[in-house]
């Protein structure tokens, strides 16, 4: 058992899987443990740090309800990887062009796929599987629609893009020098827009009811029977298969963008897809439980997962232990040091190319937020989970896009 610390002033044990936790973090993970709905603990894994309302990083098992800011606004966001039957030396010297081409081939930042350009092609068959199941939730929950203009063509042209932030696509090489493709990105803007209108739909649902709000407000909830609830978990639900086609024709995309700068290959391993900001219908500790991991990746024994580090530093491909203490969860990365404001004022472009050195990647002052001075240290969160998961393979990446 390697948990550091367990606090215990709250209503709840919190469980804690560092000893480098920010008052903060602390402060949100105490006033989450503290609600009726929560228990009968919470986890917070190595790379744990401060969010809005609930902690990136923490586990949060729920009775027979459900906080939509616990789960954030990007549902569904995570990681896809896949090996290939290549090696590093069949990889050109010079990896720019093929860094250009995948982002020529998959939109990034506020970039989306033109209309003209995917109607009727596979993207849109892709992304149409899922129409029945929105037109439901937008024909009840109309606000929807006054959150973005043009909203069918919005959802249907942001499939097989990336975004921007933590987001990214890489090329890495395993500790044997096989290559992989890794990518990270969930629900986009459509995701984010169902985010924030139940948010907001929980805050005015439980001052409505003249329910006591909780001490954050951003920790308001659904209860489970009532109507909002069942909304938010079928549009929630929606968002996240929305986030794995979406990292699926990514990857498809990416494939295709780098084939012509490379040797005939095919894919050697099946590809690893999963959140890491989602709920989950569970049982630990003999309770049916909602599981809501923010920035966590479900380890149950056996299962494989992806916990990538920063743009500049190692990222691992591991198999979960199932310890039902973190209720069979992982990391989801390093977790960040700094905050990208803080990153932007401390850093410079200079740093950003001495720590990417030899990485295939934009060096400019758009992504000092992401340099990986900004972020915990790898090696230490992984050696603080070493209870629950195991290392498959350690990779290095060599190219690195960002949005």
């Amino acid at each position: 058992m390697s948990i550091h610390m367990e606090l215990s002033k709250s209503r709840v044990p919190v469980k804690i899987w560092t000893d480098d936790v920010d008052s903060k973090a602390l402060d949100q993970l105490l006033n989450t443990a503290n609600l009726p709905i929560v228990g009968p603990h919470i986890a917070a894994m190595p790379d744990v740090h401060v969010g809005i309302g609930a902690t990136v990083g923490s586990v949060i098992p729920t009775h027979a309800a459900i906080i939509p800011a616990a789960v954030g606004v990007d549902i569904g966001c995570g990681m896809n990887a896949v090996r290939l039957s290549l090696n590093a030396r069949d990889l050109p010297d010079n990896l720019k062009a093929i860094r250009s081409a995948i982002e020529k081939a998959v939109p990034v930042g506020f970039n989306q796929h033109e209309f003209s350009k995917i109607k009727g092609a596979a993207i849109e068959k892709s992304a149409r599987q899922l129409s029945p199941r929105l037109d439901a939730i937008m024909r009840k929950h109309t606000g929807l629609t006054k959150m973005t203009k043009n909203w069918q063509r919005h959802w249907l042209c942001q499939v097989g893009t990336l975004g921007g932030g933590n987001h990214f696509i890489e090329i890495c090489l395993d500790e044997a020098d096989q290559v992989w493709i890794m990518l990270h990105s969930g629900s986009r803007g459509t995701g984010n827009i169902i985010g924030r209108y139940f948010i907001n739909a929980a805050q005015a649902d439980m001052r409505r009811h003249q329910m006591a709000l909780p001490s954050d407000r951003d920790l308001c909830y659904f209860s489970e029977g009532s109507g909002l609830f069942e909304d938010y978990v079928e549009a929630m639900y929606w968002a996240q298969d929305y986030a794995l086609v979406n990292r699926a024709v990514m990857m498809d995309a990416v494939i295709v963008a780098i084939k012509p700068y490379l040797p005939p290959f095919k894919i050697t391993s099946e590809a690893i897809n999963c959140h890491h900001n989602y709920v989950s219908e569970e049982n630990h500790f003999g309770q049916a439980l909602f599981i809501t991991r923010k920035g966590a990746i479900s380890a149950q024994a056996g299962q494989l997962g992806i916990i990538p580090g920063s743009m500049g530093a190692k990222s691992f491909i591991v198999r979960g232990l199932g310890n039902e203490q973190s209720f069979c969860s992982c990391s989801h990365g390093a977790g960040r040091k700094f905050s990208r404001t803080a990153a932007k004022s401390k850093f410079t472009s200079h740093d950003l190319a001495e720590q990417t050195a030899g990485i295939e990647c934009r060096k400019d002052d758009g992504v000092i937020d992401e340099i990986p001075a900004a972020y915990k240290d790898i090696d230490v969160v992984m050696a603080n989970q070493t209870d629950l998961v195991e290392i498959v393979h350690t990779l290095r990446q060599v190219v690195c896009v960002k949005g």
